[in-house]
């Protein structure tokens, strides 16, 4: 398993972490989680700064791979 693998898994078993927030335009990171077990369940098309940097809020749907 792969570094970023690891520390998720560590962080959804070790830290109830189930939730993420990813920027729709970092596609590596999308497709990262959405291949772990996340779907995405809504869309901001702003960031917590209220910078057009749209975000994914995506779920751990299944187990990890």
């Amino acid at each position: 398993m792969e570094i970023g693998g690891r520390l998720l898994s560590y962080a959804v078993t070790q830290l109830d972490a189930t939730l993420v927030d990813v920027n729709e335009q970092n596609t590596q990171a999308v497709g990262f989680y959405l291949h772990q077990g996340f779907e995405v369940i809504a869309r901001s098309a702003l960031d917590s700064t209220n910078k057009p940097y749209p975000l994914l809020h995506m779920r751990l749907s299944q187990p990890l791979n």
